[in-house]
């Protein structure tokens, strides 16, 4: 049976894991009757939630004589890392373009790694279905992309189809049947080359995906690129400049079935696989037999641009909510994390008992925070920084630089570009994009961007849409303001009381309601005015024997402004920390006691 291996790469919400799901239920990889989620490739519970792909995953279909190995790549800019990684280990590339949407920011940074990798994609305009679909349109400027990101004559003759991956057709025409998807199967199997291969070169690969089994242990993933791996036999791990990591033996070996592993004796060079039974190995180390001589060339990742800082919980209400609360614990889990995720950097902090973690942004830091909060590790972050660098030629500082597209309705135009002129934004372009709409792109730092999308939802009604791609470094563009309102903050201990909170309300917007425990150095609200204010949340009604005028008034509260993990990470300043606990997520101040909050201030303003 000859092989294929692909991956399917595009901006996030495009359509890649539906589409997957159609091919797998075409290709006969399930049972008639057999029960299938949708989205089957997003098996983790975060995914699922929030309706996005983070880990790449690999699932395999067979059509006609020929086995393909499809690998499900993550959308979003943040874990481009993921998508670096996989186009190792393909010869080919499906990129769904939405027919809407067209051309953007992550569809930019997926083709161009696949062209510099010398890859043929094929172009599959999805979604056409829709109401405000523009095909032609998108086509255009899919062409356009290819020939600004350097695409070569073979690369820009490339295949195209129009698709809806919903409902499982794909045609070469606007008006073809729009029966399936043996168009796209067929497409594959005639552009997309098999696998060049060394059948009898000594067994190698490069590990491209590091996974935890509880059974198995450590499992890694990626393609043989040469010779046969086969059950048991003796491994080595090579670092890239040659140096032995481990010596071990081959466990377990897995190949890829639908949806499915299934244990295999032996698995010949171009094939996928997962394998088990070495300790220390990583990403993206080589993996290969004894008589291997060199390390297999692996592709640099792309530098993280944020870091923020992690710390134990070392508030009042530690330890109550969370099993792992100690530092050598949090520790070893965020080590852990950065051997299977390369675009992740750990280093220890100048605070005690605090780690810098660095990434490519506050979604893929906040996926990182939500999963150890439910694995019971209570943690205190830090507000986000960018990570800057020195130009080695001019001496300069500089910060990275950020491409941002925004979608908006053409009344509020005016508001998101006078919003990022503040925050040194620069416009690059505007034009109608249709449907009452507003394409604005952007170029502007990364520090401008922290805790700005809360308020660009608020801005645009909810309505607006960006995206945004790291593109570079620049040059310092010097201070950019913070959050304009203050803080109420607590300076008493206990639970909060309804008939406190009814008075606190008038000073601003709450975050926490009646019942709730609170502390002193906590932040309850955001004040109306630029200035802290230290509140009492626990004043209760004195009471007497004497009926009072206003007594039965009734005391309506508003209801508290609740804020998600990475909107509470992009809201605070750099004074202030998120207390990150599974049961709770809680602001405070990163000095509770108010005298030491005032003689740090002192030592800020003197330095």
């Amino acid at each position: 049976m000859t092989l294929r291996n692909i991956a399917i790469i595009a901006h996030v919400d495009h359509g890649k894991t539906t589409l997957v799901d159609q091919l797998l239920r075409q290709s006969g990889a399930f049972r008639d009757n057999q029960h299938v989620a949708d989205r089957a490739l997003d098996r983790n519970d975060l995914e699922r939630e929030r309706g996005i792909t983070i880990l790449a995953k690999v699932a395999s279909v067979v059509w006609g004589e020929t086995r393909i190995n499809l690998v499900d790549t993550p959308g979003h800019a943040d874990f481009g890392g993921e998508v670096e990684r996989i186009l190792n280990m393909v010869d080919g590339a499906l990129v769904l373009v939405d027919a809407a949407e067209g051309v953007l920011p992550q569809t930019k940074f997926v083709v161009g790694k696949a062209l510099a990798r010398g890859l043929r994609p094929i172009v599959v305009v999805n979604k056409v279905d829709r109401a405000d679909a523009r095909p032609d349109e998108v086509h255009d400027e899919v062409f356009d992309l290819f020939a600004a990101l350097g695409a070569d004559e073979n690369q820009l003759d490339f295949p195209m189809l129009y698709a809806s991956g919903r409902q499982g057709w794909a045609d070469a025409t606007l008006d073809g049947p729009r029966a399936d998807l043996s168009a796209l199967f067929d497409l594959v199997l005639r552009h997309v080359p098999a696998p060049k291969v060394e059948t009898e070169a000594p067994f190698a690969m490069v590990a491209a995906i590091l996974e935890y089994d509880n059974f198995l242990g450590r499992m890694l993933t990626g393609r043989i690129e040469q010779g046969r791996a086969r059950l048991n036999m003796p491994l080595k791990v090579l670092r890239a400049d040659g140096s032995v990591v481990e010596t071990g033996r081959l466990t377990k070996l897995l190949t890829f079935r639908g949806l499915e592993r299934v244990a295999a004796d032996e698995a010949g060079a171009g094939d996928i696989v997962a394998i088990a039974g070495l300790a220390e190995a990583t990403v993206p180390e080589t993996i290969g037999a004894p008589d291997l001589v060199a390390a297999l060339p692996a592709t640099p990742i792309d530098p993280p641009t944020l870091a923020m800082t992690f710390r134990i919980n070392d508030g009042p209400l530690a330890g109550r909510e969370g099993s792992k609360v100690t530092s050598r614990q949090i520790r070893d889990r965020l080590y852990r994390e950065a051997e299977g995720n390369v675009a992740i950097r750990i280093s220890d902090s100048a605070e005690t008992e605090a780690f810098e973690v660095a990434g490519r942004g506050e979604l893929q830091l906040g996926v990182l925070i939500e999963t150890m909060r439910r694995e019971g590790f209570e943690l205190a972050i830090g507000r986000p920084r960018v990570l800057t660098r020195t130009n080695p030629e001019t001496g300069e500082r500089e910060e990275p630089l950020e491409e941002v597209v925004v979608d908006v309705d053409e009344p509020y135009a005016g508001v998101v570009v006078e919003k990022l002129g503040r925050r040194k934004g620069e416009l690059v372009e505007m034009r109608p994009s249709g449907g009452g709409k507003t394409r604005l792109v952007f170029s502007i730092p990364s520090r401008g961007l922290i805790g700005y999308h809360g308020e660009f939802l608020t801005d645009t009604r909810g309505s607006g849409v960006m995206n945004r791609l790291f593109a570079g470094y620049t040059p310092w563009r010097g201070v950019i303001e913070g959050r304009r309102n203050g803080a109420l903050i607590s300076n008493a201990d206990g639970v909060a009381v309804h008939y406190a909170l009814f008075y606190l309300q008038e000073r601003g917007t709450l975050f926490i309601g009646p019942g709730e425990k609170v502390y002193v150095g906590m932040i309850l609200g955001e004040h109306s005015r630029e200035n802290d204010l230290e509140v009492n949340p626990i004043k209760e009604k004195k009471l007497t024997n004497i009926r009072a005028a206003g007594k039965d008034d009734a005391m309506l509260l508003t209801p508290p402004r609740r804020m998600s993990l990475e909107q509470a990470i992009a809201y605070v300043e750099d004074d202030e920390l998120v207390e990150v606990t599974p049961g709770a997520i809680r602001l405070r101040k990163r000095h509770l006691d108010p005298h030491d909050r005032k003689r740090a201030e002192r030592r800020t303003e003197a330095a």
